[in-house]
């Protein structure tokens, strides 16, 4: 078991991105389904909103009806909470708005009552009568589970949704094609991933009856002040534009004033358009304590989940630590389990269904735990790590309590969980020669007959050990701040099959060249699609849809790997020494600043903790809130409770440990890079680490208990001294 941490935000491109059916069908998709008559617009003539006016009063008493009615026969729920039908209201008027509710305050409705109120409020005006006129309403989300979560809770009440993701099939995805232009269906999930792909952004600008509602959840990934920034956000408001959506819904639990402020900017949203509602749940206890070391607070844990039984969620950094606390907490007696996202699907998904079925299950796990789990009576969420931020902080303690009855909510402030998640901050920024590296090669790069440079981003981020958030960052500011480039649709490099059945007695044309131009090994017959392509005349996505036909057949099980992502060169790319190294600081200095930005985030969790005032009153402050009646305090958090501040218990000083730092050096022969050294000694995996298989080497992770700026500085001199000596 590696040291990993679990980032939501660093997913491999499965878990949201595409298959070998979208090249396939979504680059050749403005040639079939969506240009078919019945889903296209007249040539040149844009999409003209019908509802882009305030409501009359007449109209604003419609929508309420309607509203109102929907959710009662659709959702089976007899009135709205918060701010629900205000904000609805104004989404049916044609007005985009902002919804900041907390976790569990129902922001799903904000969007999916709309979208099946339109078409009733169409008939209501008289208005799209014709054939497939109603439009649909586009969901914007961040990992497929929640987006399957989503469309089965959706189904299963008979409401026609679905999600585009790289588990579907081509008989899956025209399917939702069909759907799309015979009006059936009302709300279409996908990733922002998706909409750097430029087919998928065609088929929406064309959909009949356009994009009503387009949302976008965990939009505070919009705003590079959020806590979980993630680049392909920053392209939603663009993507916007380009298809002509009516009107905008933005949903997060998590925005403090700065971050909304930013959300509102991007979409051209007034300030009465923001739906706030009040953070504090006052059936939530915020609780906090203090030790030197985890050992030290082993007895407390488990006399605490004695005293509160219940469902339990223990949050923890390292995947590795889910499995040594959750077998601690056997031996003492506590029925508990782990859950990381290293896990295989099978045994996440089991351990999912049991804590969903159980009533005292505690699962001890990394923030991969919790996206999408709607269980009401958790009684105890305990963050045995410092959480990453306070706006995470609220987001899973907002996990808890959601039957509204009394819960539990722990934090174990460590020094050894302190010095754990500053070094994991500070060991995720590459060296400044790695990230000028990576910047002189693309910048070397000449575009193809497109306009296009390919470029495979997980060899880069090999090559120069750059974590895959952290390169889609760097090329996200190439694009929307230098304006150099402009991301499209990816394609597979590797095409191969098993055959499993007869091909001969397909004698189509482009069937009979794919033959021709295989080679055949062993097991596995190899199709260089490019080049068959060049050979024969053909169009790349002829030759990958007659193998994806066969593959949909059984005639062949289809084999796809290594992408190439695709960028349309916008301007020409830099030559002179001087524009590029303006381009490297620029980009590097951003880098640093989210470093920091991390670090900062974790202070302010400190600080809440180790203050002078009510926990409730200082979460809710941070959030630009306050507790009911401007009360000064909840009354039943650590600081109303014993009146003392948690402080950092310090441990003491250790000295520098060189045996295991020789140890290191010598296990470990390259001295390019003292950042791949400290990482390789702390205990970090990065894209190199993992290609040299280090992480299973016994130096890796050998001086986690050190400082990686300590690590990083001894690990600089080394190299200094080796490179004089060459």
């Amino acid at each position: 078991m590696s040291n990993a941490a679990d980032d939501p935000h660093d997913f491999d491109s499965d878990a949201f991105d595409l298959n070998s059916v979208d090249e396939a069908e979504l680059i050749s998709v403005q040639d079939n389904a969506v240009q078919q008559s019945t889903l296209k617009r007249k040539s040149g003539e844009p999409y003209e909103p019908t509802t882009t006016k305030r409501l009359r009063v007449a109209d604003h008493e419609t929508a309420v009806f309607v509203a109102n009615s929907t959710l009662k026969t659709r959702f089976g729920l007899d009135a709205f909470r918060l701010k629900q039908e205000a904000a609805i209201v104004r989404t049916l008027g044609g007005e985009s708005c902002v919804v900041v509710f907390p976790t569990g305050g129902g922001k799903s409705l904000c969007y999916q009552v709309p979208a099946l109120c339109f078409k009733e409020m169409d008939r209501s005006a008289g208005l799209r009568q014709g054939h497939a006129e109603s439009g649909i309403t586009l969901v914007v989300s961040p990992l497929i589970a929640l987006m399957k979560d989503q469309v089965d809770a959706l189904q299963r009440r008979g409401i026609s949704a679905a999600a585009l993701d790289s588990s579907r099939s081509k008989q899956e995805y025209m399917a939702i094609v069909d759907s799309m232009r015979n009006g059936t269906l009302d709300i279409l999930y996908c990733a922002p991933e998706r909409l750097n792909n430029e087919g998928f952004v065609g088929s929406m600008s064309n959909v009949k009856g356009g994009v009503r509602l387009l949302a976008i959840d965990e939009a505070h990934c919009i705003s590079e002040w959020g806590h979980a920034f993630r680049p392909d956000y920053l392209k939603v408001a663009r993507f916007a534009k380009e298809i002509q959506a009516e009107r905008v819904v933005c949903l997060t639990a998590t925005a403090t004033p700065a971050v909304a402020r930013d959300v509102c900017k991007a979409f051209g949203i007034a300030e009465e358009g923001l739906f706030r509602t009040a953070t504090y749940r006052p059936n939530l206890r915020l609780l906090a304590k203090s030790y030197r070391t985890k050992k030290e607070s082993h007895p407390d844990l488990t006399k605490f989940l004695k005293a509160h039984p219940g469902p339990t969620i223990i949050y923890v950094t390292l995947q590795r630590h889910t499995e040594e606390l959750a077998q601690d907490l056997r031996k003492n007696g506590v029925k508990a389990r782990h859950f990381h996202a290293g896990m295989p699907a099978a045994e996440k998904s089991v351990c999912q269904e049991a804590f969903m079925a159980a009533s005292d299950v505690i699962i001890v796990a990394t923030i991969a735990f919790g996206m999408g789990i709607d269980k009401a009576n958790i009684r105890n969420v305990i963050h045995y790590d410092i959480p990453r931020s306070l706006e995470g902080y609220s987001q899973e303690i907002g996990r808890a309590g959601r039957d509204g009855l009394p819960s539990q909510c722990m934090l174990f402030l460590c020094a050894e969980g302190l010095h754990l998640r500053e070094s994991f901050a500070r060991g995720d920024l590459p060296s400044k020669q790695s990230v000028a590296a990576l910047l002189n090669e693309l910048f070397s790069l000449r575009p193809n007959d497109l306009g296009c440079i390919e470029v495979n981003l997980y060899h880069q981020a090999k090559e120069h050990d750059i974590k895959n958030t952290t390169l889609k960052n760097i090329y996200a500011r190439l694009e929307l701040q230098f304006g150099l480039l402009r991301e499209t649709t990816p394609k597979y490099t590797k095409y191969e099959y098993v055959e499993l059945g007869p091909l001969k007695d397909d004698n189509s044309r482009t069937a009979q060249i794919v033959r021709a131009g295989v080679r055949k090994a062993k097991t596995l017959t190899h199709v260089d699609v490019d080049a068959v392509a060049r050979s024969s005349g053909l169009e790349r996505s002829e030759i990958v849809a007659k193998l994806q036909s066969w593959h949909d057949s059984a005639r062949i099980d289809l084999r796809t790997g290594g992408v190439l992502n695709m960028y349309r060169v916008l301007k020409t790319l830099p030559t002179v020494k001087a524009e590029k190294e303006r381009i490297v600081n620029a980009v590097y200095t951003d880098l640093q600043g989210r470093e920091q930005q991390e670090l900062d985030r974790m202070q302010q969790v400190i600080d809440l903790v180790n203050g002078t005032a009510c926990f409730s009153k200082s979460l809710a402050g941070h959030f630009g809130d306050m507790l009911p009646s401007g009360a000064n305090a909840c009354g039943h958090c650590t600081w109303c409770e014993m009146h003392t501040p948690v402080k950092v218990v310090t441990p003491e000083p250790k000295p520098f440990n060189y045996d295991v730092f020789e140890k290191v050096l010598k296990a470990v022969s390259e001295r390019d890079d003292a950042r791949f050294l400290a990482r390789v000694a702390f205990g970090i995996s990065s894209p190199r680490i993992t290609q040299a298989k280090l992480t299973n080497s016994p130096v890796f992770g050998s001086m986690e208990d050190y400082d990686f700026t300590v690590l990083l500085k001894a690990f600089e001199s080394a190299c200094s001294s080796a490179n004089q000596k060459r």
